[in-house]
């Protein structure tokens, strides 16, 4: 069942709305308060499949959704989510695993936070996404934000398109940001707290080793063999760039 807790406060004409995907009911409410008192509208589901239809229904602008659910779990709803919406998703967990926070991001989570946290800093991240800025700020050593092509990899910044020969890449918001990010840029190396400000924001906190992640999944969906990239190239001691300039355009 969807439950809804409504916002007073007039800070906020129009607050964003968070859907929080928890089975501990107690452990949402007391999150969903400090994000209430935060301007937010916040919304929940307790179940997988309500989960799906309540970010189908609501439209929210970010789901903090669980990995331990009954019915769907936390990976599938990710999933599902995914083929009709591209808001935020942030997964809190409790695994230890690193593989699942690796499959959560790979299927389209764009973070995650580790259970147990603290409210201000779930409010803090949920802030943060939120203020992310949009990439592509073109500056005297960028490219402009026309086409950009990496031998096979056509990047369109307007339409947010990636291409690798004829066929359509299928990147999160998240992907797509940090491959603008390091196209933007072809030449610089980038390190995973620069690319952090850049993607998410400078108040953004918490473990920057999800850039790694993310450039991996980016690495998968480009054919990039990890071992010798053509695309992402991994800079030793320093973070990523982009592995071969762009072709020229002609006269």
């Amino acid at each position: 069942m969807l439950h809804t807790a409504e916002v007073t406060s007039n800070v906020v004409p129009t607050p964003a709305r968070v859907l929080i995907v928890d089975d501990e009911r107690a452990l949402a409410q007391i999150l969903g308060s400090y994000l209430v008192k935060a301007g937010y509208a916040v919304h929940y589901a307790a179940d997988g499949l309500a989960a799906v239809a309540a970010a189908r229904e609501l439209d929210p602008e970010v789901i903090l959704l669980d990995l331990g659910l009954p019915g769907l779990d936390g990976l599938e709803v990710c999933r599902q989510v995914r083929t009709f919406t591209d808001c935020y998703i942030l997964m809190l967990t409790a695994r230890d695993d690193e593989t699942d926070r690796i499959i959560g991001l790979g299927v389209g989570a764009d973070d995650y936070i580790g259970k147990p946290f603290s409210p201000r800093e779930v409010v803090a991240r949920v802030n943060a996404v939120l203020r992310r800025p949009r990439p592509s700020k073109a500056s005297s050593e960028e490219i402009p934000a026309e086409e950009r092509r990496f031998g096979d990899v056509r990047i369109d910044p307007a339409a947010r398109e990636v291409w690798l020969g004829g066929t359509q890449l299928s990147l999160t918001r998240t992907e797509f940001d940090i491959l603008d990010v390091l196209s933007s840029q072809p030449r610089n190396a980038l390190t995973r707290r620069q690319i952090i400000d850049q993607v998410w924001n400078t108040e953004w906190v918490g473990d920057d080793h999800v850039v790694n992640v993310h450039v991996a999944n980016l690495r998968r969906k480009l054919g990039d063999d990890p071992d010798e990239p053509r695309y992402l190239l991994t800079v030793r001691g320093v973070g990523y760039r982009m592995g071969r300039p762009p072709e020229p355009t002609g006269e």
